[in-house]
């Protein structure tokens, strides 16, 4: 399974987790930390209920394949069978997801010897991203609240430039920005075109501290310059 293919689902909840706990939370270090808790909370509900946190496994096609593609684009027409199992599947976690960001976005933290960092976040800040832009990116630290999957730090890089792509051109969608290939080109050009956090990190961060110390002492500091920069 390529990590890439995260759901959009869950994806958009940690940005909505991300706004939320910004919008809850002044401190800003307290606010980036919830954020990374609640897409936590968001991730591992998720995985219970579709079994897997990657498009692909879920709908059946590599979307990368462009037969695949064609395929799904059919079958996701509004009676196609991959459309009803994305409309089930939002159905049926809809309520749990909303539950979930409420238990993570309450949740007590406990004292931290450092101020929490997330390299989503640290990504954002550096192509010119407000406070709450970077707050509602920081859950994506570490392949998506901690888990090791599809580098957040990409995930916000491209999020980020699109937004201010779409600023700039209003009424266009956000599929249409042509930066997004460039990115994923300097990306792919830094990692050898792996994807996987854990890969990249050699390591699936327990905790915000971990994460931390990594994002501090330098780890993937290359890669972050180099989306900061796109």
């Amino acid at each position: 399974m390529s990590t890439q293919n995260q759901c959009g689902m869950l994806w958009g909840s940690a940005l909505a987790v991300g706004a939320e706990s910004f919008r809850r939370y002044k401190n800003h270090g307290q606010a980036l930390a919830i954020a990374i808790t609640g897409t936590q909370h968001i991730v591992e509900s998720f995985s219970k209920r579709a079994k897997s946190v990657n498009c692909r496994e879920i709908i059946g096609f590599d979307i990368k394949d462009k037969f695949d593609m064609v395929e799904f684009m059919l079958k996701s027409l509004p009676s196609g069978f991959s459309n009803m199992i994305c409309m089930n599947l939002a159905e049926k976690w809809a309520p749990e997801a909303i539950q979930s960001a409420k238990e993570g976005l309450s949740d007590e933290l406990t004292d931290s010897p450092q101020l929490p960092a997330s390299c989503a976040s640290e990504v954002a800040k550096k192509m010119g991203a407000s406070n709450e832009e970077m707050v509602m990116v920081a859950g994506l630290a570490g392949g998506m609240g901690l888990s090791g999957n599809a580098c957040g730090a990409l995930g916000a890089a491209i999020w980020i430039d699109t937004l201010a792509w779409c600023r700039n051109n209003p009424g266009k969608s956000g599929y249409a920005n042509p930066n997004a290939k460039e990115i994923l080109k300097a990306f792919y050009d830094v990692t050898g075109s792996e994807i996987s956090c854990a890969k990249l990190s050699g390591q699936c961060f327990k905790t915000i501290d971990d994460h931390t110390e990594f994002v501090k002492n330098g780890g993937c500091n290359r890669l972050i310059n180099v989306l900061g920069q796109s």
